[in-house]
């Protein structure tokens, strides 16, 4: 089931903000609790201890009258006495009783509940005489209806015979009133934090949730083929930064699909010119349009063309290869000197033709590398077609091959001519780009010789880039590693 992104923020707030909540009232009323707790504890105490001492006295002053006969002689002084000590808390309730456990006076808050003369149960006097001063008083045993927390100590005489035991009891040893008010307090406090979150988490949220909606919408339009659309940026947060990548992806998506539709126009043209040249030509022999001593040129012609249509479909051919990643690269040392000054050699025509003015540089007369030999040589072959290809009649067509840092070699191929637009510079290594957009210049080729090389180049895990200046010169240049 769907669910929103601001229901799951609420939700987890929500559950968050109650969980503290919940946490913090348990450990507040339990620290109530036993606070209060240990101090009623101290309170009845205190008040079995005096009257235990009160007693003492009353004793030692009549030696040779018992505990009852003390409450029944003095009652009004005694329950006087008692009721004081019974006054230290609202709900504190004294008993005294002979060392049988009859009942001989009461006072306090829950003196109704109990008759005079009747024994509290043999158990807890016997708890009292072992020594055991806090227990909790409850049950058929107990002489009241409800539950009390009872503090009780026995009543000696001078010879340390036991006479009696004070029962110093209480219903309620935690503040239950201050707990309540309490958990109202944080209760209230919940519901304001549960608000003001709420209302943080809509506003936050909807910060979040209106960009990827934008982004949601594009993305439809995208699959639509509507690739020029693009989503406001606004902010610096990790949502701009999204945007920022989608619209960089969109940019992408433009560029390829227009270099696509480049892609598809020129290799059309390219087969369909050469298919009508042939065509044509081989139809006029046939028909015995072209007579017999000018076949020779026209079939060097059909030849040419031919050999265009192969390195057009070669580069097809090369461009699957590398997308399907069947292409697979032999790594073995071979001299890339001799490897440049071969490629100027297979040159010598074109470079004569445009009368071209020659430089070859290298550090050593041999310089090895580790690489796919065959894979460097269409690289540095398809640099050298277009440097020659681009240079201006007369201008300076050089390769320099050197070492550098990191046992690296540096191999730059250099023309003086067209040079390459700076709109045009981030481009020129991607699929089916053609710099050329008439084919004034460039009439053979596809736009995949430098995007074959930049792939071969990254197959090695070096690097291969562009430097020029329009209208003037072009350097490529490239890195291989050394033997």
């Amino acid at each position: 089931m769907f669910k929103s992104i601001f229901a799951k923020y609420v939700s987890a707030f929500m559950l968050i903000i109650l969980v503290s909540f919940a946490i913090i009232i348990a450990i507040t009323t339990s620290i109530i609790g036993n606070y209060s707790k240990d101090i009623k504890v101290s309170i009845m105490e205190t008040a079995a201890n005096s009257l235990g001492a009160y007693l003492k006295n009353e004793i030692d002053a009549a030696p040779d009258s018992s505990l009852k006969k003390i409450t029944s002689s003095d009652s009004e002084a005694l329950e006087e006495m008692f009721t004081v000590i019974s006054s230290n808390g609202d709900d504190i309730t004294v008993l005294l009783t002979d060392m049988n456990g009859e009942i001989l006076m009461v006072t306090g808050s829950d003196k109704g509940e109990v008759e005079i003369g009747s024994s509290i149960h043999g158990s807890f006097v016997e708890s009292v005489s072992n020594g055991t001063n806090v227990f909790q008083m409850n049950g058929e045993r107990s002489v009241f209806s409800s539950p009390h927390m009872v503090y009780a100590v026995t009543v000696e005489n001078s010879e340390g015979e036991v006479c009696g035991e004070v029962f110093v009891c209480s219903s309620s040893v935690i503040m239950t009133d201050l707990i309540e008010k309490i958990t109202k307090t944080i209760g209230l406090a919940v519901l304001w934090v549960l608000m003001a979150a709420l209302i943080a988490v809509y506003f936050i949220t909807e910060r979040i949730v209106a960009p990827l909606k934008k982004i949601s919408v594009a993305a439809r339009q995208f699959a639509s083929g509507k690739f020029d659309t693009r989503v406001p940026v606004s902010g610096s947060d990790e949502v701009a930064e999204l945007a920022v990548a989608f619209n960089n992806m969109a940019e992408s998506l433009d560029n390829y699909d227009n270099m696509r539709n480049t892609f598809i126009s020129n290799v059309s043209h390219d087969l369909r010119t050469p298919m009508t040249s042939i065509s044509g030509f081989v139809d006029g022999i046939l028909d015995g349009v072209i007579p017999p001593d000018k076949y020779d040129y026209y079939l060097r012609i059909i030849s040419n063309e031919v050999k265009r249509l192969s390195r057009l479909v070669a580069s097809l051919l090369d461009l699957s290869r590398i997308q399907a990643g069947e292409r697979k690269f032999t790594m073995a040392p071979f001299d890339i000197c001799e490897m440049g000054r071969q490629r100027i050699i297979s040159s010598e025509q074109k470079i004569e033709e445009k009368h071209l003015e020659v430089e070859f540089v290298c550090e050593d007369d041999n310089i090895s590398v580790i690489a796919d030999r065959d894979a460097i040589y269409q690289v540095l072959y398809n640099l050298c077609e277009n440097a020659v290809k681009f240079s201006s009649d007369g201008g300076l067509f050089k390769i320099e091959i050197t070492k550098i840092k990191n046992k690296k070699v540096l191999v730059s191929v250099y023309n003086e001519g067209q040079g390459i637009p700076p709109a045009d510079l981030p481009y020129v290594f991607e699929r089916f780009y053609k710099s050329d957009k008439s084919r004034g210049l460039n009439k053979s080729g596809v736009g995949l010789g430098l995007y074959i090389s930049k792939t071969i180049i990254q197959a090695h895990g070096e690097k291969i880039w562009v430097e020029s200046e329009f209208e003037r010169n072009c350097l490529f240049s490239f890195t291989l590693p050394a033997e």
